[in-house]
């Protein structure tokens, strides 16, 4: 609304009972606001000014100033708050978050699309349509946007988060926040710590980060005014579920279950001093039945180390740090009472797929077949057997051509069958300018490799089930890497998942379950409409055992596994 300059009408101090009566509105529209910040955002002595102006579709809009800036303001008789007056009241409506990137998008009049929605654990904020929405980013609590929910959360989820989500009417950087003192968002934490910019973002639930396509603002209709919004809280973690049980307590027997049964049947005492780490990726989770999911941050030890404690007091097992901040099991009591008396579930039928995010199929690995196209200067040489610029050939076809093709131009040495006499059309697609006239002949070896070298690569992609995928350039391989974060945190960044047809969001679920640390799905840097996955820690391992153990693809697919860690480091 704000994307374009405004025309100024009027501009005048507020009267005592229209004061009074703006307050009686705000504290209508915005029930949560308690009475002395009411009194703090509309003062009942400074000065507080009443602009009138003309958006520049024609909208006629009432804007309130307050201190130089802009805190609120009134289109068709409802009101709306300023990011000016979110920053001091970042929880005032509902937030949704979203990437950095998407800012820029959004000042330029861009509507918040859901593909763009990041979904913190806490899930989505429970909305309705027509309701008042903030929009924040990644790592930061102040909004920088706000809007109108296009459609309810349900709906939202219905849609498996597609389409528009927020009707955007005034950001940050828009002309209506120059008319204020044009500061920047202040730093507020996020309500959850973990949903830093560096940290958790739950994709287990609805794993829907395909892109962060956005859609231009509305040219007709108008936005529907907004609703009183419901209570955004989340459910506690300590809620009743279905079976009557907490939630949390159910967690903590899931734990126990898991850790019980990786000892019973999985951990041998040749395994020991054992990672920490391993212990819960490599053996707990394989342990945790079909259709749950074993999250230790939902329990009521939150960390492994808190558990595996509790562990050593029940004198299970012993745990001790064999070098510095990494913690291995060391002992394991196998006739402890605890032990002996669990027993091991029986495997259901249908628990070979894999589990993780909302994987239910089990993922099976792409037929690829190396090709070679044709460039516009090697045209003539595969002219005369049908093929033209362009076309994609296998490395049997292109060796075919070449040898038929000097065949029937008579370029087989006749006094050395091993050479081949380059005629003007070899010379001009396989030799370098110095060497033109200068080399005649060529051996059979020589002259194919420099054939194939001089050719276009291509790749052909074939899924199961699926039609061939043919793409020209060389295959990019999976790109694991190690990045070195503020105060010396190391991340795990794993690109290129596409292309093996592996969706981010899932993998990003399954490493945050199995390595218990945060994870966050992103456009890849330089790649279009390719998302990267990072990891708190060192996680190579960890994706060294999904990906070649259980998706079974080719190492030769797969680069960065040697910078996994070595055992007793980080």
């Amino acid at each position: 609304m704000f994307t374009k300059a405004f025309r100024v009408k009027s501009s005048t101090a507020i009267k005592g009972s229209d004061r009074r009566k703006l307050r009686a509105d705000v504290t209508a529209a915005f029930p949560t606001l308690g009475t002395d910040q009411i009194s703090k955002l509309i003062p009942g002595k400074e000065e507080l000014n009443v602009v009138k102006l003309y958006a520049h579709k024609g909208d006629a809009v009432t804007v309130y100033t307050s201190g130089g800036n802009p805190i609120l303001f009134e289109l068709e008789k409802n009101l709306y708050p300023t990011v000016y007056t979110l920053w001091s009241y970042p929880d005032l409506l509902p937030a949704f978050v979203t990437w950095p990137l998407v800012l820029e998008k959004l000042v330029g009049g861009a509507d918040l699309m859901l593909p763009g929605v990041v979904v913190p654990p806490t899930g989505l904020p429970q909305v309705q349509q027509g309701d008042l929405c903030a929009i924040a980013l990644v790592g930061n609590r102040a909004p920088i946007a706000m809007g109108v929910a296009a459609m309810s959360t349900a709906q939202m989820l219905a849609s498996g988060l597609k389409g528009k989500g927020i009707s955007v009417l005034h950001t940050y950087q828009d002309h209506l926040w120059r008319s204020g003192d044009k500061s920047s968002p202040p730093a507020t934490a996020p309500l959850d710590p973990t949903d830093s910019c560096e940290e958790k973002v739950d994709l287990g639930l609805h794993g829907n980060l395909r892109s962060l396509t956005l859609e231009g603002e509305e040219e007709n209709g108008q936005v529907p005014p907004p609703k009183a919004s419901e209570d955004t809280s989340s459910s506690a973690l300590s809620q009743d579920s279905l079976d009557g049980k907490p939630l949390q307590e159910q967690m903590d027997e899931l734990l126990e279950q898991c850790f019980l049964h990786a000892l019973k049947s999985r951990v041998k005492k040749a395994d020991l001093p054992l990672l920490t780490s391993t212990l819960l990726g490599s053996h707990m989770f394989s342990c945790c039945p079909e259709g749950q999911q074993l999250d230790i941050k939902k329990s009521s030890y939150k960390k492994l180390s808190k558990f595996l404690q509790h562990m050593q007091q029940e004198q299970i097992v012993q745990v001790k740090e064999l070098s510095k901040g990494v913690e291995s099991i060391v002992a394991v009591d196998w006739r402890h009472p605890r032990i002996t008396s669990f027993v091991i579930p029986e495997p259901s039928l249908t628990s070979q797929t894999v589990q993780g995010g909302s994987r239910e199929q089990s993922y099976l690995p792409p037929d690829i077949k190396f090709l070679y196209c044709v460039p516009a200067n090697m045209t003539q040489l595969f002219l005369e057997s049908g093929h033209k610029k362009g076309s994609t050939l296998e490395g049997s076809e292109v060796r075919r051509i070449i040898t038929d093709y000097a065949k029937r131009n008579n370029l087989v040495d006749a006094d050395n069958r091993n050479l081949v006499k380059l005629d003007p059309i070899l010379c001009d697609c396989i030799l370098e300018n110095h060497e033109q006239h200068l080399v005649v002949k060529l051996p059979w070896d020589s002259l194919l490799s420099r054939c194939l070298k001089n050719l276009q690569p291509a790749y052909q992609v074939t899924f199961p089930g699926q039609e061939p995928i043919l793409k020209k350039g060389k295959l990019c391989p999976i790109d694991i890497t190690l990045a070195q974060k503020a105060y010396n945190k190391k991340v795990t960044v794993v690109r290129n998942l596409e292309t093996y047809g592996l969706d981010p969001c899932s993998v990003a679920a399954i490493l945050q379950q199995r390595c218990q640390a945060s994870t966050i799905v992103s456009p890849a840097p330089g790649a279009k409409d390719s998302l990267q996955v990072q990891v708190q820690g060192n996680q190579i391992h960890h994706l060294g055992q999904l990906l070649l153990e259980e998706y079974r693809l080719p190492g030769k697919y797969i680069q960065g596994l040697e910078k996994a860690p070595k055992p007793g480091k980080k």
